[in-house]
Parts: C-alpha cells; sequence; structure tokens
C-alpha cells in the first residue's frame, strides 16, 4: 500500500516510527469527460496568466492570494519546515471513551504501521493499552497544509488514525430540527418493534454490496460487446402519500420479519377502547386506528403480526 506520511507517532516521552497508509479503497467506477460528437477525450489544460501561455503540470506550485490579490508564493520545503512540533510526528494528546466522538466529525481511515524492529514494543504496547482501556486516542498532525486532529482505534490488531473535524466544521443542526409533533405511544412501540425487526448483527450480507456499481458495470459490458443493455426491474409500487402510519408500520414489521426468515401466525390488529395517552405535545393531528394493549402484546407473543383490520 502506499504511503501518505512518514514520521513518529509521540504518546509522552515515547516516539514510534511509523507509516502511514490508506485503510480505504475506491471501488467506484470513474468516467472520463469526452466530447459527445467524436467521442474524444476532453483534458484540462494549465494556463498561465501572466505569459499567457499553457505551462506543465511540473512547473506548478503553491501560492497565498491576498485580498488585494497580490499572491505569495509557499514552497513544498516551507511548508515542511513549519515550525510546529506535529509536522513530522503525530502527536497523542489524550485518552477518551469511543462514545464521547460525534460520528459527524469522523474522517478518512488509515492504518499506521511501525517501521523497524525499535518501533514494534512500543506500537504493541499502545495498541494493547487502548484494547483493555476501551478506549481511543485523540491526536495532533499536520498534513495538507494544515493542522488537524483525530483519533486512534484498534481494527485487527492495526492502530487505526480517523482525521476528525474541528468543532466549527460541523454545522450546527438547530435549523433542520422538525416542529414537535403528536404520537400515539401505539405508534412509538410499532417504531420499536421494526428496530428490532430490522436489526441485524453485522454490515455483512446480500443487502449491504454495492448493487449500484455492479449494475453499471454490466452496461459498461453490454455496450463494449455491443450486446442489448440489461432491462430495468420495474420499482415495486410505493404509495404517493403516507395515509396509515400505524398500516405502513405494521406492513414493514412484517416484510422486514419476512426477509429474517421469521414466521408466525397472521393477527388482525383491533381498535382501542379507550384514547392513547399522547406522547409529546404540539399541533393535533389525525392518527390511524392504534390496536389495543392486549392485541400489541399478542402480536409480540405471536411472533409476525397480520394485516390491519379492514
Amino acid at each position: 500500500m502506499p504511503s501518505v506520511f512518514s514520521g513518529a507517532l509521540v504518546f509522552g516521552l515515547v516516539s514510534v516510527p511509523i507509516t502511514v497508509v490508506g485503510a480505504t479503497e475506491e471501488h467506484s467506477v470513474r468516467f472520463r469527460r469526452i466530447h459527445t460528437v467524436d467521442g474524444g477525450l476532453v483534458r484540462n489544460r494549465y494556463w498561465c496568466e501572466v505569459e499567457d501561455r499553457e505551462v506543465s503540470y511540473g512547473e506548478i506550485g503553491k501560492g497565498y492570494e491576498l485580498p488585494g490579490g497580490r499572491v505569495i508564493p509557499v514552497t513544498d520545503e516551507e511548508l515542511r519546515a513549519l515550525p510546529l512540533p506535529t509536522a513530522r510526528a503525530i502527536e497523542l494528546i489524550a485518552f477518551i471513551p469511543a462514545p464521547a466522538v460525534d460520528p459527524l466529525r469522523i474522517g478518512t481511515g488509515y492504518y499506521l504501521q511501525p517501521q523497524g524492529a525499535i518501533a514494534l514494543k512500543p506500537y504493541v504496547l499502545l495498541r494493547m493499552a487502548l484494547e483493555r482501556a476501551s478506549r481511543v486516542a485523540v491526536v495532533r498532525f499536520a498534513w495538507h497544509g494544515r493542522e488537524r486532529v483525530g483519533l486512534l482505534r484498534v481494527r485487527g490488531g492495526v492502530i487505526a488514525l480517523h482525521g476528525l473535524l474541528w468543532p466549527d466544521e460541523v454545522r450546527d443542526p438547530a435549523a433542520v430540527v422538525p416542529p414537535p409533533v403528536q404520537l400515539e405511544d401505539e405508534e412509538i412501540d410499532e417504531a420499536l418493534a421494526l428496530v428490532e425487526a430490522m436489526t441485524r448483527d453485522s454490515l455483512e450480507g446480500p443487502q449491504f454490496a454495492d448493487h449500484y456499481t455492479d449494475a453499471l458495470h454490466e452496461v459498461i459490458e453490454a455496450k463494449r460487446d455491443a450486446r442489448q443493455l440489461p432491462e430495468v426491474a420495474e420499482p415495486a409500487a410505493r404509495p404517493g402519500q403516507l395515509v396509515d402510519l400505524m398500516a405502513a408500520l405494521q406492513q414493514s414489521v412484517d416484510e422486514a420479519r419476512a426477509a429474517r426468515g421469521e414466521t408466525g401466525d397472521a393477527e388482525a390488529h383491533q381498535a382501542p377502547t379507550a384514547p392513547a395517552k399522547k406522547a409529546t405535545a404540539g399541533e393535533s393531528a389525525r392518527k390511524a386506528p392504534a390496536q389495543t394493549a392486549s392485541s400489541r402484546n399478542a402480536g409480540r407473543n405471536g411472533g409476525r403480526r397480520g394485516a390491519p383490520a379492514r
């Protein structure tokens, strides 16, 4: 695997020579830009505005543009010589519980590979400490012209590094929080039943495969061989508007359980004899008839819910 960074992992007074390699691979189909008239490739050209001519990639460097338009050249050597302790090292600054990290802040993953016999013992020591303490490590490092924070965790006997966004890089969700609504207890129970029916132990299985890329490869191969394009399967009919939330939830539970191979006696849901307790305050809305508590319990004990009562 190609290296993206070579330096040291520093924790306390211990320095571990490491190489950072990519932990993920990109398998998506990449398209080239073409001239649609004749199929010719369309390429980028690098143009110098001062000399008014095309330049090669090797002639291109970095520069910072000031508000007035003046550009300050910055060389790679100057970036490597920045007065930062993290310029050539990944500095460990804290240990925290894994749930304390907001998943929205977690970025691309890398593997840390120890370099040389001298690095093996402290590398394995840190790995075992992370495992036994059930913690992740917060680190600071400088890549690609900026200082960043990241976290270290153990995966498959290797220390993995994930870049983290800074707190101000994650937008405040307040602007998109939905307004309060009224929910029936039965609707919440049915949603929890759907969560249970759709729960899996891992991300393994055909439902987690990249069907889009597979289908795209089929189309490309058919065009390459001058064959007829694969037929598109008709999508399952979906209602255009949600009319009965409870019925939709119950049918979803049935389908999820059937997908897991679970079976049970069908049972019709009955309307309640008394109004259900409101779960939250808000604008009142008309809800579908909910099932009784005895019907809910019987449905759970019976295994599979039946169709809603007509």
